[in-house]
């Protein structure tokens, strides 16, 4: 191979048309001297952004194809896989800027890749929504196949956390309503993507999220209901290995969701749900999905209602989970008005307050305070009654909702200076009765406490909590009830303090 000179540099620059040759020769008379080599002309090219740092090493290499796809000038890599490659690139006419993506060498004499490549495409160009990134163009010759895709300034969601660790819960919700809506649009078409993970959601500059890769995407077959997951490439290996364990066919929503939720859990944990491992046969077992630990124990310093979208999104059983990206969406939006109206409570704030608040041992603590405890399991009344007494708090039990609200008349006195909703047991008939106490114009004031357990995902969600109002994981240790009611009554008697952590 012959030594590379600065001419035989320059006239490969021009055969391949990165550049005219008087752009070659006013690059030399910058470069202002006789005796200059190869990398004195690369300098000043780099320098004036006439060639790029991947033009340059290809035409040290003494590559002559890939500088130009179509009108397309490729300028600089900017993502890489085992399939394609995507470049930045600009268009040679109109000097827009688009992503072009590129099926790799290796695969381009493997029909079945081409045509995986191709449906991509295909796929693509059908789909035009804010928080999908766009295909507008697609060239299918098979020697050399391509697709122009919308140019997204930002990084991968993979990116992003390994940048941040984990995200803020409300960061994390408003990227997850965008991902829940280019699904939904999608599903619309009866589209699902079958590759959900952290490095197929691009986030802008602007902070919005934008799906990309709908390879693996399965046009739904709705004639064929016995149709069940496959397994025809390691790329899909967990979805199969989900789909298979449940039974359901491989182009489910259901399964899209769920792995929405496994990228919302690695966001806000900072910690993949499922066991990472290369080999096939763990991958395929379906204890993996099992065995996935709740998220309020591997991150107890999120909000509960936030972990319970998590919960539902990736229940095993793909009935208890959502049925439509909408409602994952709707859920999500719902949540964040909740979170920015304060509703903040987290299981590592609860056990937080119980050590550190200042509860009173003496039989006084609760001296000419009422609490009235709404629950129908006879062991759990007489339990809170008995504690409760020892503290020197007066204590009314009802079973029934309906008529434990009856006795707060707006004509006579309360009956009450708190009250407890166990959920456990009562199920939505006490969060139905503890939004209503929160809403009532004469009960709005009294603090209320709502008992639930962490399975009972939609109270969780549906309650109203507030600065008098708040929720508790079951199980919990008496003191932990005792400081909550403390804080509760410290609130009602001075309002002007600030408010509760919910």
């Amino acid at each position: 191979m012959a030594e590379l000179t600065p001419a035989l540099l320059s006239q490969r620059i021009a055969e391949v048309g990165l550049l005219e040759p008087h752009e070659i020769e006013q690059a030399w008379s910058e470069v202002g001297r006789l005796d200059a080599g190869c990398d004195d002309l690369i300098r000043v090219l780099l320098r004036k952004e006439l060639l790029t740092n991947l033009q340059v090493d290809r035409l040290l290499k003494g590559e002559r194809t890939g500088f130009f796809y179509g009108k397309w000038k490729i300028l600089y890599l900017i993502g890489a896989g085992t399939f394609a490659r995507v470049y930045r690139s600009v268009h040679t006419e109109t000097g827009r800027v688009a992503a072009v993506k590129v099926l790799r060498r290796r695969h381009r004499n493997d029909p079945a890749q081409v045509e995986q490549f191709m449906r991509e495409a295909k796929v693509g160009l059908t789909l035009h929504h804010p928080n999908i990134v766009s295909i507008t163009e697609v060239d299918p010759d098979p020697r050399n196949p391509y697709m122009v895709m919308e140019f997204v300034e930002g990084q991968t969601l993979r990116e992003l956390l390994q940048i941040r660790k984990k995200l803020d819960p409300t960061t994390c919700l408003k990227l997850a309503a965008d991902i829940a809506n280019g699904l939904r649009a999608a599903g619309e078409m009866g589209i699902t993507h079958r590759d959900m993970k952290l490095s197929n959601a691009l986030v802008t500059s602007q902070g919005r999220a934008k799906l990309v890769d709908f390879g693996l995407a399965a046009l739904a077959d709705t004639s064929n209901e016995a149709a069940l997951a496959d397994c025809p490439s390691a790329r899909a290996i967990d979805y199969a290995a989900l789909e298979r364990g449940t039974g359901v066919r491989k182009d489910d929503p259901r399964s899209d969701i769920y792995f929405l939720g496994s990228m919302m859990y690695h966001c806000l944990s900072g910690r993949s749900p499922l066991t990472e491992t290369k080999d096939r046969l763990a991958r395929l077992n379906v204890s993996r999905f099992r065995e996935v630990p709740h998220i309020t124990k591997v991150a107890p310093d999120i909000p509960l209602n936030v972990a319970a979208i998590v919960h539902k999104a990736m229940e095993v059983d793909p009935n208890k989970r959502y049925q439509k990206p909408q409602e994952i969406y709707d859920d999500i939006q719902a949540t964040l008005a909740r979170l920015e109206a304060g509703d903040t409570m987290t299981t590592a704030r609860m056990i937080s307050d119980a050590r550190v608040g200042n509860v009173p041992e003496a039989s006084t603590e609760g001296a000419n305070k009422t609490v009235m405890l709404i629950e129908s399991k006879l062991e759990f009344q007489d339990l809170i009654r008995e504690k409760l007494k020892k503290r020197g708090y007066r204590v009314l039990v009802f079973s029934d909702p309906v008529r434990a609200l009856a006795r707060f008349d707006p004509d006579e006195e309360q009956p009450a200076d708190c009250v407890l909703f166990s959920a456990p047991e009562l199920g939505a008939t006490a969060l139905n009765a503890f939004n209503k106490f929160g809403t009532d114009h004469h009960t709005a004031h009294i603090p209320a406490i709502l008992l639930v357990d962490r399975k009972q995902q939609f109270i969780i969600r549906n309650a109203q909590v507030g600065p008098v109002r708040m929720m508790l994981a079951m199980p919990l240790k008496v003191r932990e009830l005792r400081t909550a009611l403390l804080r509760m009554l410290k609130k009602a008697e001075y309002p002007s303090s600030p408010p509760a952590e919910a």
